[in-house]
């Protein structure tokens, strides 16, 4: 797509009319009295987590900002591969694979030897490696990533909206021996022309802080950021642009002789351009703001590095300038480690609230949102009395690592892309080899679960060793039995709560009697130690809360469904309709066998269980059916 040629426009690129690309503001009127979540900050973090929450409709969620509306410009752009999987479970990905400019090659350019005041392409990388993910690296502005959100949830079952000029105040825990049903009161102060200086008082089960750097809700849990205080200052702006520098629609890392270090970011809509440049180094204990620097100023420092090649700025979408420093907290929830055995956590926070760095490595609203998307539906199943509490402390657990990893990772690229200010410049052949080293890190991949009660042990890895264990679920292109249909497997998994078990099938035929497949589905189906019957609420269908799926070896014309196990053709619904969507074959004809792909034991087969979040939980051997009942019968509560 083609846009912002005759100047920016928020919004909906779609809609021909700029005044109607702005949707109209939240919800209207006085906050609810009680909630089970309440969520302070509509980021990132925050919009993903009431968007999972908002699937539920017996969870009553609200969600506050204390800003007069939604975003419109500015901010993160970056959106990882492994991001663009999660969007897909959100049901907004082919949007933003239309709307977004794709990443798929990095250029380095470097000072020219003959000419070091000026600079040369020193190489040029693929930027995500060959099937690491099926969905590409891409650039999108941030608002239209809160946009997709905020349709989600007008769509969803809660039909949740964000509460917008809400100023948090305090808030304060019942930690009596006997706390009420909604222990966590908050105050927020309205700042609404109108209603400025109005209290509202809400209660809640829980409290999420999802309010940025300057965290109130992490303060008021008494958690603090440690680490690096700033010592660079980068400017960032969104420009519309005249240059002859060839790659101007290429994701470009340029480190000069002696003005350090420019990168370029193409934005979507084939004009605009992203640049951030490095400006200063910054004093002890200096902010960036003694320094006084203006839009000019990052322009002019902008074209000093791009000589011999000329900018011409026409317009400014948006700009800032800021400082980079890492910083992180050391638990993500309010109980006090010497207190986990006895107390449960009611406050949470997420992404800035809980750790800060730089925009470099495009890192900080990704993992922001995978933050929330790990808390989502730990909260919703506590709440609907799936698991007990005590599964909440594994979002600070998890977390907190995979953020540690953020900052180390963080702190090392800030460097290296500052390295133009240090003694002997540039190094761009260490910038380039570092890019591609760290490339499943920068794509979202990377992240791996310690083991614990929600991710196993890798007794049977070899079952499976293309499907990691803590990592998160590859997909791999299969056809569907039913209808003969190509799809992705793990697209299969929705933002919707439930657990996933993918059953691949040896090489038998799995229709037969005493088949492998056929008896894992009679267990499910019928054993009283089934994790299925044990957990699953009577009135609901057999898929609610574990979601069964079957891979088979075969060409998908060699299988008769009707033939297939009932488990794998589920009655459900209000008229007990016929679900054909769980059973897939190998996509043979395309040479794309899943078995092949993933590192599937073709003559035991095995299971692999997923996590709501799509993080492979456990691969058990197909017939391991006290392994599959013990990993539920560890934290979830049987039904009534």
């Amino acid at each position: 797509m083609q846009f912002h040629l005759n100047g920016f426009q928020p919004g909906d690129p779609e809609i021909a009319d700029p005044a109607e690309r702005v949707q109209p503001p939240g919800a209207s009127g006085a906050l609810p009295a009680e909630v089970d979540v309440l969520i302070v900050g509509c980021g990132p973090a925050g919009l993903t987590l009431a968007a999972q929450l908002a699937q539920f409709p017996d969870i009553k969620t609200c969600i506050v900002e204390q800003k007069p509306g939604r975003l419109l410009v500015g901010q993160a752009d970056g959106i990882a591969c492994r991001t663009m999987e999660m969007f897909h479970a959100y049901g907004f990905s082919e949007r933003v694979l239309k709307e977004a400019y794709w990443v798929n090659e990095t250029t380095f350019w470097k000072p020219d030897e003959r000419m070091p005041e000026t600079i040369v392409r020193s190489g040029r990388v693929q930027d995500v490696e060959d099937g690491l993910s099926e969905f590409p690296h891409v650039i999108l502005n941030q608002a239209r990533i809160h946009d997709g959100f905020l349709d989600v949830m007008r769509k969803a079952p809660a039909k949740l909206e964000p509460y917008y000029s809400r100023r948090l105040i305090d808030l304060e825990v019942d930690q009596s021996s006997a706390p009420a049903d909604h222990p966590v009161t908050v105050r927020l102060e309205r700042v609404d022309a109108g209603s400025e200086g109005k209290v509202e008082t809400i209660r809640a089960r829980y409290v999420v802080g999802c309010d940025g750097a300057r965290s109130t809700v992490r303060k008021s849990i008494g958690r603090e950021l440690h680490g690096d205080s700033a010592n660079h200052a980068w400017g960032v702006m969104d420009v519309l642009a005249v240059t002859d520098f060839p790659d101007i629609r290429f994701k470009s890392l340029i480190q000069s002789a002696k003005d350090g270090s420019l990168l370029i970011i193409p934005r979507e809509g084939g004009y605009m351009v992203r640049i951030y440049v490095e400006l200063a180094k910054l004093d002890v204990g200096e902010r960036v703001a003694n320094r006084n620097i203006t839009a000019d100023d990052v322009i002019a420092k902008a074209q000093r590095i791009l000589k011999p090649h000329t900018l011409d700025v026409k317009e400014i979408a948006w700009w800032s300038v800021y400082e980079i420093g890492q910083r992180l907290t050391d638990k993500f929830d309010d109980v006090p480690e010497a207190e986990i055995a006895s107390r449960q956590p009611r406050i949470f926070i997420a992404g800035d609230a809980c750790h800060t760095h730089s925009p470099k490595a495009g890192q900080g609203m990704n993992v922001s949102m995978q933050d929330a998307f790990n808390l989502g539906w730990k909260l919703a199943a506590v709440i609907r009395k799936q698991c007990g509490p005590s599964l909440l402390h594994s979002y600070s657990v998890e977390r907190q690592a995979v953020a540690k990893e953020l900052i180390d990772f963080d702190r090392e690229w800030a460097g290296i892309l500052a390295s133009a200010a240090k003694a002997g410049g540039a190094d761009a052949a260490r910038t380039q080899d570092y890019f591609v080293r760290h490339g499943r890190y920068t794509a979202g991949t990377a992240t791996h679960y310690k083991p614990s009660v929600l991710t196993g042990a890798a007794s049977h890895q070899h079952l499976a060793q293309g499907l990691v264990i803590g990592k998160r679920f590859h997909s791999a292109p299969v056809i569907r039995l039913a209808d003969a249909k190509p799809v992705h497997l793990g697209h299969a998994a929705q933002a919707d709560g439930r657990f996933r078990i993918y059953a691949f099938s040896p090489a038998e035929n799995p229709a037969a009697s005493g088949s492998a497949i056929r008896a894992l589905c009679n267990f499910l189906a019928e054993s009283r130690k089934s994790p299925i019957r044990r957990y699953t609420p009577r009135s609901g269908d057999i898929d609610g809360v574990i979601d069964v799926r079957a891979v088979f070896q075969q060409d998908h014309r060699e299988l008769a469904i009707e033939a297939m196990p009932p488990m794998l053709l589920p009655s459900k619904g209000r008229y007990g309709l016929y679900d054909y969507e769980k059973m897939f074959c190998p996509d043979l004809k395309s040479g794309q066998d899943v078995f092949a792909m993933r590192g599937i034991d073709r003559k035991t087969g095995c299971m692999v269980v997923v996590r709501p979040d799509q993080y492979v939980a456990s691969v058990l051997p197909i017939d391991d059916f006290a392994g599959l009942a013990a990993y539920f019968d560890a934290f979830m509560l049987p039904v009534n």
